[in-house]
């Protein structure tokens, strides 16, 4: 056998296939998720991924992301993923190795060595980016920079769900990381996944107007939606935090709540602890409220709509993706809102509570009587209805198409 091929030091051999493709038919999509908490992002950009395979079957697609979870969620067909060392968020853009004993520096120059190879490797004709134009720490630069200078056929797209945080912080955040600039030398177009009557992103964070011209609102991802379960027994109440890492203290004051309400009262319920939540949280929770008739646990649900479709309202956090699947879904729901490490899911709530599409119970509000008082409130009403722009799957392969038919000769 001959000797294996030396590529040259710092040059990156292509993954693509040898015979030309034509990215109108048979295009290459990267995705980039760098995921720190929850399960927001992952779970976003999976949909995506869905969206674009339906619309491209003869595409190949690759999710890179340092959710823990993505192993846990159906991928979809011929889409692959490569999964990057894990990250913790502390605070506002202030970042740690979740898993590994290893200083941030080392953790971080791992994962932009990773990025760069694949970016380059992959050669993607659409390479969209979740939310940090740079990536964690600018892990996300030198292959923006590479792309250019060789001048790969490549459309970039950052995307952004439709609040990220206060004005004044994300405006702050913005120019520390120097997102802005970034925004306007490597990337194609922005999309934000919301509507601008609710909340009006280029105006409240300030784009300058070479990035408000790329910017597009797309309207809120829509997901599936199941038809409700009839059921004559007592009302049914989904409590979930979704990934749950922080979601200990909503789910024990629902059930001391619940603990409190007179035998008259009688409700059904079934709580989501999330994946994240620590082991400790819900053996104590299980020990405590475990012999409560009507009660069941559930550690992980990949699938909430079949929830969704089993309950008469849902006690949930404010998280984009929660949110959309419960106005998918027509959800009667109580949201309490997480306040930090940002204020995203708080502004989020009061908007969509303003609208009369939810009851919101605010973090320093949180009690258990007020709970179930709101819960009890909730159950009288009828379902939402949803006067929201729910069309972003749709623009959003239409702004894929006319990216790739720009890379056509």
């Amino acid at each position: 056998m001959g000797e294996p091929l030396q590529l040259p030091k710092g040059q990156t051999a292509p993954l693509h296939p040898r015979r030309a493709t034509n990215p109108q038919t048979e295009p290459r999509i990267l995705l980039y998720s760098h995921d720190t908490i929850g399960l927001g992002n992952i779970r976003r950009t999976l949909l995506l991924a869905e969206a674009l395979g339906q619309q491209y079957p003869g595409g190949s697609l690759l999710i890179v992301t340092g959710s823990p979870m993505i192993q846990a969620f159906r991928v979809p067909p011929r889409t692959d993923y490569i999964k990057l060392p894990c990250l913790t968020r502390n605070a506002p853009d202030v970042f740690a190795a979740a898993y590994l004993g290893c200083a941030f520096a080392d953790v971080a120059g791992l994962r932009r060595d990773v990025l760069e190879r694949t970016i380059l490797g992959f050669a993607p004709n659409l390479l969209i980016v979740d939310k940090r134009a740079a990536g964690i720490g600018g892990e996300l630069l030198g292959a923006l920079r590479e792309l250019r200078r060789r001048r790969m056929p490549t459309k970039v797209v950052l995307g952004v769900r439709d609040i990220l945080d206060t004005p004044e912080i994300t405006r702050l955040s913005f120019k520390r990381a120097r997102d802005m600039q970034t925004i306007a030398r490597y990337y194609d177009e922005v999309w934000i996944y919301g509507e601008r009557a609710i909340f009006d992103a280029v105006t409240e964070y300030r784009f300058p107007a070479d990035v408000a011209a790329k910017t597009r609102y797309c309207g809120y991802l829509k997901r599936p939606r199941r038809a409700p379960q009839p059921h004559g027994g007592p009302p049914r109440v989904l409590v979930t935090a979704g990934g749950g890492e922080d979601g200990t203290q909503l789910i024990e004051t629902y059930l001391e709540g619940l603990e409190a309400l007179p035998r008259s009262v009688a409700l059904q319920t079934t709580v989501v602890f999330g994946p994240q939540m620590a082991e400790s949280s819900r053996q104590r929770l299980r020990q405590r409220f475990g012999g409560m008739a009507d009660v069941a646990f559930l550690d992980f649900e990949p699938e909430m709509t079949a929830r969704y479709a089993a309950a008469d309202v849902v006690v949930s956090m404010a998280g984009y993706n929660t949110v959309c699947e419960l106005l998918s879904s027509a959800m009667r729901a109580v949201l309490v809102p997480r306040s930090t490490p940002v204020v995203e899911q708080l502004l989020r709530a009061r908007l969509l509570a303003a609208r009369g599409l939810f009851d919101v119970i605010e973090p320093d509000e949180l009690r258990p009587d007020r709970l179930l008082s709101t819960v009890l409130s909730a159950l009288q009403r009828p379902p939402v209805s949803c006067p929201i722009d729910f069309d972003g799957l749709p623009r959003i392969q239409q702004r894929v198409h006319h990216l790739l038919r720009q890379l056509v000769p």
